[in-house]
């Protein structure tokens, strides 16, 4: 399979009919090749507009979902993120690209493992890694400029307000199937303010106690 060329056609028949237009994301996807995060079995679709089963069972987001929501955090290079959930790695390494620092935190350390070491032989250094429950637990290197979080929860998670600085932004799915919305929380003070980004449907936590990242995209 021509890798090079499924990631181009993901970009402009995927990506940008979606109304992700950020010339940095759109470099950042052509650069990175999701084949490398997907299991061995799914080489074929790598760049499919679908989700694709993790080997702990759960799933990755399609592209333009991570795409779309990283681009509403609109990070620069001097910027430090949250992840919540590191999962295949893939939403890891966009974050990378656009952020200084990336903390991703999960609770599933076999499937981080996986992650990182993918990660690790493609380059990426800029990765600080975190085996805990980010939606329950704070996370180091708080406050943070963005928080990324892929999942959907059926709230916002005090927890995570809490750790971004003022002016700081995150990007959160919030709902259960078949009503779900994407947001973008910015934080101005004590408040927040909040804005649909997109709607969606995607995987759900439906076992928070079992696996709280395993559905989610990274």
């Amino acid at each position: 399979m021509d890798f090079e060329k499924a990631r181009f056609n993901m970009v402009e028949q995927q990506i940008r009919p979606w109304d992700v237009l950020d010339f940095d994301i759109l470099d950042a996807l052509e650069e990175i090749g999701r084949e490398h995060f997907v299991g061995e079995a799914f080489q074929g679709l790598a760049y499919a507009d679908m989700e694709l089963p993790l080997a702990n069972g759960h799933k990755m987001l399609e592209p333009k979902v991570v795409a779309r929501l990283a681009q509403g955090l609109k990070l620069k290079k001097d910027e430090t993120v949250l992840e919540i959930g590191t999962g295949s790695g893939y939403a890891t390494a966009l974050l990378s690209k656009l952020a200084g620092k990336v903390v991703t935190d999960d609770i599933d350390a076999e499937q981080q493992q996986r992650a990182k070491k993918v990660l690790d032989e493609l380059g990426f250094a800029n990765v600080d890694y975190v085996q805990n429950n980010g939606l329950t637990e704070a996370s180091q290197g708080a406050p943070f400029d963005a928080i990324y979080v892929g999942g959907a929860v059926d709230s916002v998670p005090e927890i995570l307000k809490e750790q971004l600085k003022d002016g700081g932004r995150m990007v959160v799915i919030v709902g259960r199937k078949p009503v779900q919305h994407a947001f973008l929380l910015t934080r101005n003070g004590n408040e927040f303010s909040e804005k649909v980004l997109f709607d969606t449907v995607v995987a759900h936590l439906e076992d928070k106690s079992a696996n709280p990242f395993g559905d989610f995209d990274f």
